[in-house]
């Protein structure tokens, strides 16, 4: 029996996103297409791959099997397919880059600008996500790259530490907090409104929140910091956002008795499993400075 890796891709696709109609606008094909696929492999397998008597299509335990060890089936071919286009030609047809937006932005637009300017062929999507959003779209869009706050070791993966970024406790001069005269306790910081970013995987909040009951939480970083000029609430926001309002005025470092500022290490991870093209490779040469080493993680 010979398998259809397009059949298996099909019945991966239903199941990732629930429904025949996602899975063709992924797969680029019609509906009935992919329907057909999924029907011709539970015929040639003589198994119930999917049950369809509820609103959404699920696994029957059968499929689950099968699907298990078709994904990984997936998975090589797509690595041997990666291979021969990287040694045909040594650029990667695509370059998927995923990026935690506390993260300066400019530093890594300056990097693809670079690779623009050089005519490289590859096609780059870059994609922001916040907190554990960042790792959890690594791993389920299969990302080549991602910039990272908080980096959680994988043996599948290498890991190189960027320079560090500070993040400071800012609140508006006009705001209650503002005028204490002294470090603010945190049952203080915790009867006013806490500005925040949604983690982007929904899995949790910042472990460098407050713990009130009062929170707003903002689309990003640059939203953060116009809720705090407006004095909404306080919250942290990094240097590189915060050096400005700080310096005129228009926001104040708010004194905490547990510390006002605080360091992360970013990390550029890279998979070990499907190694980087040219663009790849450029790409991690123009955002890791050269003192930097690689950390590979087990």
């Amino acid at each position: 029996m010979k398998l259809d890796l397009d059949a298996l891709a099909a019945l991966d696709a239903v199941v990732r996103t629930g429904s025949y109609a996602q899975a063709a606008d992924q797969l680029h094909k019609v509906t009935s297409a992919v329907s057909y696929q999924v029907k011709k492999l539970e015929e040639q397998l003589r198994l119930p791959l999917l049950d369809r008597s509820g609103y959404r299509v699920r696994l029957t335990p059968q499929g689950e099997a099968v699907l298990n060890e078709g994904r990984r089936l997936l998975q090589h071919a797509h690595q041997v397919e990666s291979l021969a286009q990287q040694l045909a030609t040594g650029w990667e047809p695509r370059l998927l880059v995923v990026v935690d937006g506390i993260l300066p932005q400019a530093d890594t637009l300056q990097a693809l600008k670079q690779l623009a300017d050089e005519g490289i062929p590859t096609r780059v999507q870059l994609k922001i996500e916040f907190l554990h959003g960042v790792q959890y779209r690594f791993d389920k869009d299969h990302a080549d790259l991602m910039l990272v706050k908080e980096y959680e070791p994988n043996a599948q993966c290498r890991a190189l530490a960027l320079p560090e970024v500070e993040c400071v406790l800012c609140v508006a001069p006009e705001h209650a907090l503002a005028r204490l005269g002294r470090p603010a306790t945190l049952a203080e910081l915790q009867a006013h409104v806490e500005l925040s970013v949604q983690d982007s995987s929904e899995r949790g909040d910042d472990r460098h929140m407050f713990g009130g009951e009062r929170v707003f939480y903002l689309s990003g970083f640059m939203a953060k910091r116009q809720a705090l000029l407006m004095g909404m609430g306080f919250g942290w926001i990094p240097r590189y956002l915060a050096d400005e309002p700080l310096a005129s005025g228009a926001l104040q470092e708010l004194a905490y008795e547990g510390g006002s500022r605080y360091r992360f290490t970013p990390w550029l991870v890279q998979r070990l499993d499907r190694p980087l093209g040219r663009a790849g490779q450029r790409l991690v040469e123009l955002l890791a400075p050269t003192t930097v080493q690689g950390v590979p993680h087990a």
